[in-house]
């Protein structure tokens, strides 16, 4: 799922983001909250129609943000009270409130609020946001009622401890939820770490339910995820690097920033698709981007997108054609080739 946190997906039209593949998109309680506020979302017609994408909205319930950029954050049983990181003002997140925010946007698929523990943190550390977010969890499905046509998902946590993660899976399960997340991870731990969870965590939860790996991530993390059992995931990544000169690639990154670029006729990727690929150089994109231009960040995100949802079709057409392993392994054989393509 790409993320449009603000209501947009920076660089890129609705329409083009749908171009690449795209069904569903990511908004976030916090921001949206904050600017344009809810209440004005509502008004004016809910997140779709003021984002004009008539597609699937998933939305983060704010957890992660408060914990991440808000200042001045009072946790308590209730909620929490915090700064706002754009104005300084004051603002309280509850369970009930991140339902009746979700609600007033919109959202296809509504997270239940949860409590994200800043790392470093001890296991009595982790043991006691679990609890508390599961806690939360039963108040956010409360608060959620009964919703013809939105799902709600529970949010397992647990850190990295397997026995605090099936406590977690357990207990949401008792209360039912649409869908099933994987938090917590993609926060520092390190791909060896996160790999460790996964190859537990997913099968503690309901396997007639959908997967979500919150916040992941690089392509050779979604690909251990999927292998794993994950069924859908969402990151800023693709649209976070192209506008900062990255592109990912079947062979790997390619820093569209480095000077080899300059005289380069290639595309980014002779085997994509995409409007960058097909009709611009290597040289022309190094040149915008060294330039300053807009156009940079517009068709490097638009590259870096279409590459994601052409793996992840990848991905489901292997899954289906009972061919995951051969996928795999020619992944990462072709990663491991590097960008050697001759001029």
């Amino acid at each position: 799922m790409p993320v449009g946190t603000a209501a947009t997906v920076k660089a890129m039209l609705p329409e083009n983001v749908r171009a690449t593949g795209a069904d569903i998109l990511l908004g976030n309680t916090y921001h949206l909250m904050l600017r344009p506020t809810a209440e004005r979302i509502a008004r004016l017609g809910g997140l779709h129609r003021f984002m004009n994408w008539d597609r699937p909205i998933l939305t983060d319930s704010g957890g992660f943000q408060v914990m991440s950029l808000a200042s001045l954050r009072k946790l308590t049983e209730e909620g929490v009270r915090f700064s706002s990181h754009v104005d300084g003002s004051k603002h309280m997140l509850s369970p009930e409130r991140s339902m009746e925010i979700q609600r007033l946007l919109g959202s296809d698929i509504v997270m239940c609020f949860d409590e994200c523990p800043a790392l470093p943190a001890t296991e009595a550390e982790v043991a006691q946001s679990m609890r508390l977010s599961m806690r939360w969890a039963q108040r956010s499905r409360d608060a959620f009622g009964d919703r013809p046509g939105h799902a709600l998902f529970g949010i397992q946590q647990g850190g990295v401890t397997h026995d605090l993660r099936a406590e977690s899976a357990a207990l949401l399960a008792d209360i039912g939820f649409d869908g099933y997340a994987i938090g917590g991870l993609a926060v520092g731990e390190g791909q060896a770490a996160m790999f460790s969870v996964l190859d537990t965590a997913p099968g503690m939860l309901p396997q007639d339910k959908p997967r979500y790996l919150m916040g992941v991530g690089k392509p050779d993390d979604i690909v251990g995820a999927v292998v794993r059992g994950v069924d859908m995931m969402d990151c800023v990544l693709p649209s976070r690097s192209g506008r900062t000169g990255q592109a990912f690639t079947r062979h790997g990154g390619v820093n569209i920033k480095n000077a080899r670029h300059m005289d380069d006729p290639r595309p980014l990727d002779g085997a994509c698709t995409c409007p960058a690929c097909r009709n611009y150089s290597r040289a022309y994109l190094h040149h915008v981007f060294r330039s300053g231009e807009i156009i940079a960040s517009m068709l490097l995100t638009w590259h870096n997108l279409h590459y994601y949802q052409e793996l992840m079709q990848g991905l489901r057409d292997a899954i289906a054609a009972g061919r995951l392993a051969g996928f795999v392994a020619a992944f990462h054989a072709t990663r491991a080739q590097g960008d050697i393509a001759p001029l």
